[in-house]
């Protein structure tokens, strides 16, 4: 009989958790070629197995340890230990940087979701060039949600899990305030009366103001507007 490691044993010895769901959650988490959500851990888990308590477990026994349990998003994988990440570096071609365009547009959606193009295009000042749009779709970071419930039922915008797996967010409320980005120089302490930076909230059942995608296998650019003549170009 194979004798469990000492080391691992201690990890639960505190939680009341099978340690043989334990070890079932570790090798799903390994082997998963993304994420995994809780639902996804417990389809896969021995009935009744607790997630919560299994997760916690792991959690602890990998603190210490080249490789960290990490949560983003309701979403959980394995990630390199933030401190050892520059020892693993190597040189590869580097991807193409989003513009300062896109980086707007992306940053309006997360805080103002759902938010229509023409929504988009009222707080930045400017057109919003269909390239843009196609630019954040492809990145998996913004997704089209539904359509709004007013003329031309304009399409709304929304993030993805993968935006909040990126940017290392276990929610979207996590996104700095105005205060912080005040404190992190990223915004003019003097700025106009009234501008507002809303808590965002990404809840992914559509509002009531919104109605479902009715063609999904639409064309992706029919259902984005065209680009106002006088837009940014490319992304």
């Amino acid at each position: 009989m194979t004798r469990t490691p000492k080391i691992l044993r201690d990890a639960t010895a505190f939680d009341a958790v099978d340690f043989e769901h334990v070890r079932i959650a570790e090798a799903l988490l390994f082997a998963a070629e993304e994420p995994l959500d809780d639902a996804s851990l417990a389809a896969r888990l021995p009935e009744g197995a607790d997630v919560d308590g299994i997760l916690l477990a792991l959690r602890q026994h990998y603190a210490v340890r080249g490789i960290n349990l990490v949560s983003n998003g309701g979403r959980h994988a394995f990630r390199t230990a933030a401190d050892l990440a520059v020892l693993l570096r190597r040189e590869a071609v580097e991807a193409r940087k989003l513009s300062r365009a896109a980086l707007e547009t992306l940053a309006i959606i997360a805080y103002h979701q759902p938010a229509t193009r023409a929504e988009i295009e009222a707080i930045r000042g400017v057109s919003v060039a269909k390239g843009t749009m196609e630019v954040l779709l492809e990145t998996g970071w913004i997704r089209l949600r539904g359509r709004r419930r007013t003329p031309g039922r304009p399409v709304t915008f929304g993030t993805t899990p993968d935006f909040l797996d990126h940017f290392g967010l276990n929610a979207i409320g996590d996104l700095p305030g105005m205060e912080e980005l005040k404190a992190a120089g990223l915004l003019d302490s003097r700025l106009p009366a009234g501008l507002d930076i809303p808590m965002p909230a990404d809840d992914g059942a559509l509002r009531e103001d919104e109605e479902p995608l009715e063609e999904p296998d639409l064309d992706i650019l029919t259902l984005l507007d065209s680009a106002a003549p006088n837009g940014e170009g490319a992304p």
